[in-house]
């Protein structure tokens, strides 16, 4: 397979590892009585984290990997930081113990989830817009932050508020139209998404970084993880895992199955569609790497 060389045995071991241990994780999600819950949160983000550093370490090599996790979990983190005190830019909130141990309030599990499906979110946009051998410059620089930052929204707008409202791994203050959750969460993700995007573009451009040689396969296994988290938000429709309403913090109570049925419309009809479309456009160019340069 084209550019299957430059791909050690044991970083493919790698990839395809995380992935099945995702899998794994979104099959623990279904049993959280016999299944600690810190447990399936850490299948549900270490594996697409360590992903994430493999994956853009062979594609764009160490040095670009590096700095995408800090633009990432930087921006991420003081962004998370800087909400729980200010209530800008996603809302006034606070984190449970749900999620594990935490630094400045944050739990380190919730900034390592920017990592694994940011960055599978960025590869898609790379795909759907056809940038795998194209020059990322112009209008490119700008276009493929928007993109990415709109399939990484999807993913926060599909599971929001079950952990909030359901889960309570966090809790909105003043609860939100939106199960609970406000809106101004989503525009933050947004917001967050895109700065650090736009920073490692702007990175990519300046820097002249070249994409490394990739096989299809592995190109399509960032894919492969954005759609295991979409269709795995269908598992969650299992009589008994939730109890029939759920309260947000003002009092007002959600009909559950409202909840999860939003969730899987959004799996559906936006998260699925985005990486069937990667999926399709990764298999129309005409090499397996390129160049991403001023």
């Amino acid at each position: 397979m084209a550019g299957s060389e430059s791909v050690a045995r044991w970083q493919a071991v790698v990839l395809w590892t995380m992935v099945a241990l995702y899998v794994a994780g979104r099959c623990a999600q279904q049993y959280p009585d016999t299944i600690p819950v810190l447990v399936i949160v850490a299948l549900q983000v270490v594996p697409p984290a360590v992903f994430a550093w493999f994956h853009a370490s062979v594609l764009y090599g160490i040095r670009a990997m590096l700095v995408f996790t800090a633009f990432c979990l930087g921006v991420g983190g003081l962004s998370e930081s800087l909400s729980l005190r200010t209530g800008f830019p996603f809302g006034h909130y606070v984190f449970t113990s749900l999620m594990g141990p935490k630094v400045l309030q944050v739990p380190v599990l919730l900034v390592l989830a920017y990592l694994g499906i940011g960055y599978c979110s960025w590869v898609l946009a790379v795909l759907i817009l056809g940038y795998r051998d194209e020059q990322l410059r112009g209008a490119r620089v700008v276009a493929l932050p928007l993109l990415a930052s709109v399939i990484m929204v999807a993913w926060d707008v599909s599971m929001d508020s079950i952990w909030a409202t359901l889960d309570r791994a966090w809790i909105w203050r003043d609860g939100g139209i939106y199960f609970g959750v406000p809106i101004s969460n989503f525009l933050g993700w947004y917001l967050t998404a895109f700065l650090f995007y736009l920073a490692f573009a702007f990175y990519l451009r300046a820097n002249s970084a070249l994409t490394q040689p990739m096989p299809l396969s592995l190109w399509r296994l960032a894919v492969a993880i954005y759609g295991i988290c979409a269709l795995g938000n269908l598992l969650v429709f299992r009589k008994g895992l939730f109890a029939p309403t759920a309260a947000d913090a003002t009092g007002r109570e959600w009909v559950t199955t409202e909840i999860l049925a939003a969730s899987v419309l959004v799996s559906l009809l936006v998260m699925t569609p985005f990486a069937a479309l990667a999926w399709v456009r990764s298999g129309g160019g005409p090499s397996a790497g390129g160049h991403v340069s001023r």
